[in-house]
């Protein structure tokens, strides 16, 4: 069966250290880090004026716990787009970081925090959201620390490694009385808006048959690294299609069934599957067959219903996007996904509205996820309740 980890201080203490922190780092205050980093007193004022203008014009200021590919890449620079937020802060373990990030964006030194003074962000009244771009292993718990915290948070996908852990991050979320969000960007993508509008309100008719498959080329790191990631590439790319046949057709599968695909390098993928195939049964007799690799590029979300068709590929890209249907191109503008993202949560969180992708639909995902490994580690049909 699929294996729900508890990971100890111990574990995380080392990830961080091996793959992001400097033991010295662990030993700055706020205050000795603008220092040690040669800003002075014009530059904090300048960059305290900075941060006081944003909120002057009532943007939220989010934090990013974790500078990697994916916040250097895509959600810091979406934020220099945002309406509604904007880049208060940074958490990370590499001091080098930090200070390249203070300069570019112009951060306040005591906005700055690392993985032992994480806490401490709850004095802050510059940072309303804290959003966790952290392996998967660690989403619970910076979640968790961020409610406590009083802070709103955005936790990336998949919500986190077990049913467990899911309902601990809501349950405490609910107690700090701040709202949970899971970063599925897709759902304000026009091209994804427009397969929910199709499928849900049955242009084509009834669907019959769902075609999900997500796939690159390649991967390293955590990722493969079972403890940190909770599998392989059903937990980093199978979700996208869990969600696709999810939000088009607008219901919640009741079972499935799974294959593992052939390993062609053991020891790279030793710990976690390179290929997995997975069917999802909907009620109404609709079926969902999806598939998610490590080792084959593929992009696919297709619906086929009694009057027609419709599908996205390129699918789950970031830019790019294309579909059609059965009576021709789909034609919308290309957005920035990740800014439409985040300035809906801050707009839900002014408007004191539910956000349209709750913690709640990480649980069920996860739910999901975990049914499926287990249905392909027994080769039995799986019930999801």
């Amino acid at each position: 069966m699929y294996t729900n980890y508890n990971f100890d201080r111990y574990t995380r203490r080392k990830f961080i250290y091996d793959f992001s922190c400097n033991v010295g780092f662990a030993a700055l205050a706020i205050n000795g880090l603008a220092a040690t980093m040669g800003c002075g007193t014009n530059t904090e004022e300048k960059q305290e004026e900075k941060s006081g203008n944003q909120k002057a014009q009532n943007k939220l200021g989010i934090a990013l716990v974790g500078l990697g590919g994916y916040s250097s890449g895509e959600l810091a620079p979406a934020l220099q787009e945002t309406e509604h937020c904007y880049l208060a802060g940074i958490v990370t373990g590499t001091p080098e970081k930090a200070e390249k990030w203070q300069k570019q964006y112009d951060i306040p030194g005591k906005n700055i925090y690392n993985y032992q003074n994480f806490d401490s962000i709850k004095d802050n009244p510059d940072i309303d959201i804290v959003y966790v771009v952290l392996p998967n292993s660690m989403h619970a718990e910076y979640t968790i620390r961020a409610a406590k915290a009083a802070k709103h948070v955005i936790c990336e996908k998949p919500m986190a490694v077990s049913v467990e852990e899911c309902e601990n991050m809501i349950a405490a979320s609910r107690e700090a009385g701040k709202m949970l969000s899971i970063g599925y960007r897709l759902h304000f993508d026009p091209y994804h808006l427009e397969m929910m509008r199709l499928g849900q309100k049955k242009v084509y008719g009834a669907i019959k048959k769902i075609k999900a498959d997500n796939g690159m080329d390649g991967t390293s790191g955590w990722r493969l690294d079972k403890k940190l990631s909770g599998g392989g590439p059903l937990m980093d790319l199978g979700v996208y299609c869990i969600q696709g046949a999810r939000y088009t057709t607008g219901l919640e599968p009741i079972a499935v069934t799974a294959q593992e695909g052939p390993k062609t390098d053991k020891e790279m993928f030793k710990d976690v599957e390179e290929t997995l195939f997975w069917q999802m049964e909907f009620p109404g007799g609709i079926k969902a067959e999806c598939m998610c690799s490590y080792s084959k590029g593929t992009n696919l979300l297709r619906a086929e219903a009694e009057k027609g068709w419709f599908e996205l590929s390129p699918t789950y890209a970031y830019r790019g996007l294309k579909g059609k249907t059965a009576e021709g191109e789909m034609n919308f503008p290309g957005v920035n996904q990740q800014a439409r993202q985040m300035d809906d949560f801050a707009k839900a969180i002014k408007d004191k509205r539910p956000t349209p992708v709750p913690g709640e639909m990480g649980l069920q995902d996860v739910k999901i996820l975990t049914a499926i490994y287990k249905a392909m580690e027994t080769g039995k049909r799986v019930e999801i309740s």
